[in-house]
Formats: C-alpha cells, sequence, structure tokens
C-alpha cells in the first residue's frame, strides 16, 4: 500500500512539474498616455499653424497609443511592442527619440526566478542591451477589487523613484517664461543652461496596479512584476496600460528568451548616456541635435 502511495505521489509531482514547465500564456496590453503636458508645449505658439498643430497632434497619438504583447510562463516573460509598418512623413527624429524613450520598440525580458531584466534599446543610431537587476515594488494591498476581463483583479499600489530618461515624466516649467531674462543674463556671463535645469520633473510616482489570482504568475507589463497574480492594469499618473486580451496555453508557443544584440550596459550606465546626449543636443539647439548619432 506505502508503495502504491509513494508511486501515485511521484506520478502527480511528476505531472505538476511537467504541466508547470510547459504552461505558457499571452496577454495583449493597450497603452495610452496623457498629451496634455505635451500639447501645452506649442498651443498659442503664432510660429506653428493649425496644419502644423494637427499633423503633431496625429503623430503624438500614433507615439502614445501602442500596442504589446507580453509572452509569459511560470519564470520569465518577454514583453513587445505590436510591429507596425512606419507611414511615409511620420518618422521625425525628435519623435522616433521620444518614442525610444517611453520604451517603445525592443524586447523586454523579465526573469523573476532569476529576479533580472535585459531590453534591447536603440537610442540616437546605436543599439544597447540594458541588463540589470529587476526593479523592487514595495506593494501595497488595498483590499479594493473590479473586474477586467472578466477576471476579479485586486488593488495595489507602491511609490517608486522618477526615470529621469523616460519622456513621460517631463514637465514644462511653470516659471518658464519669467527664469528667461535671467537665463539670458546668465548666458552672457559663460553659464551653460543644462537639459535638466529647463524641465521639471517629479522625485516619485505613485503606481497603481490591478491584478488576478486566478492567473497565479508573478509577471506583468514592461518592468512590473512582484504581485500574487497576472497584472492585468497598471497606471503610473501619466500612462495606463490595460489588458484586453488572454489567452492560456495557447497552441503555438512563444520563444521566450532574452535578447542579445547591442552593447550590453547597465541601467545606470545606459540612463548617463541618454542624459549626457540630451545635454548635447540643448548646447546644440535647434533640431540640429536630433540629427547626431552616437560616436561612442
Amino acid at each position: 500500500m506505502k508503495k502504491i502511495v509513494f508511486a501515485s505521489y511521484f506520478l502527480f509531482s511528476y505531472l505538476a512539474s511537467h504541466a508547470q514547465k510547459d504552461f505558457q500564456g499571452m496577454a495583449v496590453y493597450e497603452s495610452k498616455t496623457s498629451t496634455a503636458d505635451f500639447k501645452s508645449r506649442f498651443e498659442g505658439n503664432r510660429e506653428i499653424t493649425p496644419e502644423m498643430q494637427k499633423m503633431i497632434e496625429e503623430r503624438m497619438k500614433k507615439m502614445f497609443e501602442k500596442t504589446f504583447f507580453l509572452n509569459f510562463d511560470k519564470s520569465a516573460s518577454i514583453y513587445k511592442e505590436e510591429e507596425k509598418l512606419d507611414t511615409p512623413g511620420q518618422g521625425g527624429g525628435g519623435f522616433r527619440m521620444m518614442s525610444s524613450m517611453m520604451g517603445g520598440g525592443g524586447t523586454y525580458y523579465k526573469n523573476v526566478k532569476e529576479k533580472i531584466y535585459k531590453v534591447d534599446k536603440e537610442f540616437m543610431g546605436k543599439e544597447f542591451l540594458v541588463k540589470d537587476s529587476l526593479k523592487t515594488y514595495n506593494w501595497q494591498m488595498t483590499g479594493e477589487t473590479r473586474v477586467i476581463g472578466g477576471y476579479n483583479c485586486f488593488k495595489a499600489t507602491a511609490v517608486i523613484p522618477a526615470s529621469k530618461t523616460d519622456f513621460r515624466n517631463f514637465r514644462p516649467k511653470k516659471e518658464e517664461e519669467k527664469k528667461d531674462d535671467k537665463a539670458k543674463e546668465e548666458a552672457k556671463e559663460g553659464a551653460k543652461t543644462s537639459f535638466m535645469d529647463q524641465i521639471e520633473m517629479p522625485k516619485e510616482i505613485t503606481i497603481t496596479a490591478w491584478y488576478t489570482p486566478e492567473i497565479p504568475v508573478n509577471q506583468g507589463p514592461e518592468g512590473y512584476w512582484g504581485l500574487p497574480g497576472l497584472i492585468l492594469e497598471v497606471n503610473d499618473g501619466k500612462t495606463t496600460i490595460l489588458c484586453s486580451k488572454v489567452v492560456l496555453n495557447p497552441k503555438e508557443k512563444a520563444d521566450i528568451k532574452a535578447p542579445a544584440a547591442g552593447k550590453e550596459v547597465s541601467q545606470k550606465e545606459y540612463d548617463e548616456i541618454v542624459i549626457k546626449k540630451m545635454e548635447e543636443m540643448s548646447e546644440m539647439g535647434g533640431r540640429g541635435g536630433f540629427q547626431m548619432r552616437m560616436n561612442r
């Protein structure tokens, strides 16, 4: 009898382990970013015609409304933007740069078992492979619930430092006009106004996430993770990422592996490169800065 029980336990453990190994899921996310702050930068500018403003708004909508796919198993995931053909005339250098600074393009790989991530990024004509430890989220459970796509979800929040290289965190300075004269006087004396001096940025941002224990994987879109269930919606105050579809154990399995192309750097090293190039563009001024290429 003991042999039968032991054999049954062994068989159950094997089948459970095998099922866990083969388990996969796919989730589709729609990302939307508020454009209010960006629109305010050109509204009232006499040099921008209504036609130009309409074109800018169309480009911003394309850049700030995206579709992503998350393929995941029990320990790892890949998050990638839906591939679309660029419309002729819609790929201005400045907009491409901002898109890359918003996480556009590339493959975001997370391994929650090893607690690492890798993401391939293109910035100013050069490819990078950012590799680092996963961000730690101090999630606070609120007890609030709601249903998303038929799944019962629970709300959690976390406060994290704002990224200095994420364009979505940039804010126009409210006192910019008042400081203009002072900036000119400092420029005459040889002082340089850096790019970071021209913008406002919050020190911290609050993340609100909705996760479902009905899909018990420690995964989510972008770099979000760390909750006892798949994150179906997340908001950082500017951008909302909402899951529109989930497929568990799809017939066609995805190849969940980390990207390998590009110069390997840490997140800190990549941020320093981006900030340095933004400073250089600020010093050059005008559109010329967007035509720069990496020399490193």
